[in-house]
């Protein structure tokens, strides 16, 4: 899961070690050994305030904490104004995937490595009505990359495939049209503050939304430097796919925080439109925005193969600061994986998935 590049060691000064007891001597060790470390970093056992409880599996549910502003692309007629609305959806995502367990428990986690088959469903219910969450692991987890040089630098490899469907235009046809499709990369990752044991996350570089309708937004990270800049700031455009220097949108501040949404003026023409100039037409505020709790099913109910089930004795042992138990019993569970991984093998055939299967899709989506 990550896959960490050799880099020289570093030093740490006793100074600093004062100041983060109790937890110096494991932070001390964890440190040396990752900093001269390369491979899997599932293999390498965390100190309790490093190693999270939850699965990736259930991050799935950062992405619709906000079901209203999740399902309102469907409402939009207008082509445009939908691809901003999943535009700003998912901005709005950002800070429940990538910051809130900061919030929570004062620094960034480590999560724990979904296995193959795992499951975590739930629901949200609001103005917009039911919200179900299906949240399956596909393939062996090997969906991030990462090397170490005093930050923890994460590529996340893949892509998130969002499909909707919008309002018919005509009333006398299907209230519905022809679905259609939102091609989302993912960030890189930047995971600061770790020699100080207060880990969190910043991210970089530039992702994209691409849409079936003919739409691309184009989104850049920046953080705090060290004499500007904000943290987890950020400058989005929307444009024309193929028409860059035409921006019909721009949607700028910072993803922990607030942000405006602008119509750039003239918008529609052939010429420049610069970004961050235009009408503000909608704001958004990461930290006040009502978030809506995921109903999951009782621990009882659920079925051996859903996260918190599955992890149940690991996540205990955690919760207690216990490593010894939560190396034991998250080794059970990697072991019984890399058996059914075994006769998979010998029997020629592959995991059969409960909910999703194959698609000949992507290929189509990437020579778009």
């Amino acid at each position: 899961p990550y896959a960490l590049s050799p880099t020289p060691p570093i030093t740490v000064k006793p100074s600093l070690l004062y100041t983060l007891t109790p937890m110096a001597p494991q932070l001390t060790s964890f440190i040396k050994s990752i900093a001269s470390f390369n491979g899997d970093l599932s293999s390498m056992t965390a100190p309790p305030f490093i190693l999270g409880t939850l699965s990736l599996t259930e991050f799935s549910a950062y992405w619709t904490q906000h079901p209203s502003v999740f399902v309102a692309p469907a409402a939009e007629p207008d082509p445009a104004k939908r691809a901003l609305l999943v535009l700003k959806w998912f901005l709005s995502s950002l800070r429940p995937s990538y910051s809130t367990r900061n919030d929570k428990y004062g620094s960034e986690k480590k999560p724990l490595n979904p296995f193959l088959g795992e499951l975590f469903l739930g629901k949200w219910e609001d103005e917009a009505g039911t919200t179900e969450l299906v949240s399956e692991q596909l393939e062996g987890y090997n969906g991030q990359k990462a090397s170490f040089s005093r930050t923890i630098h994460i590529r996340q490899v893949g892509h998130s495939l969002l499909t909707l469907s919008p309002p018919s235009e005509s009333s006398f046809s299907s209230p519905l049209s022809e679905p259609e499709t939102y091609l989302i990369t993912l960030p890189n990752i930047h995971i600061e503050g770790l020699i100080y044991g207060k880990p969190f996350v910043e991210l970089s570089s530039s992702t994209y939304i691409s849409s079936s309708t003919g739409y691309v937004a184009r989104i850049d990270y920046s953080g705090k430097g060290w004499l500007s800049g904000k943290k987890n700031s950020f400058s989005a455009v929307l444009y024309p796919r193929g028409r860059e220097r035409e921006i019909l949108y721009n949607v700028e501040g910072q993803w922990t925080e607030d942000f405006s949404l602008k119509k750039v003026k003239g918008a529609g023409g052939s010429k420049l439109h610069s970004s961050g100039s235009g009408e503000v037409i909608d704001t958004y505020n990461a930290r006040t925005q009502p978030i809506t709790p995921l109903t999951v099913p009782a621990l009882e109910q659920q079925d051996p193969w859903e996260a918190n089930k599955a992890w149940e004795k690991v996540i205990a042992a955690i919760t207690k600061g216990d490593m010894d138990t939560t190396n034991a019993e998250k080794s059970k569970i990697e072991n019984a994986q890399r058996e059914l991984r075994r006769k998979e093998r010998e029997e020629g055939r592959e995991w059969g998935r409960k909910f999703f299967s194959r698609s000949d899709r992507a290929e189509e989506w990437w020579e778009r």
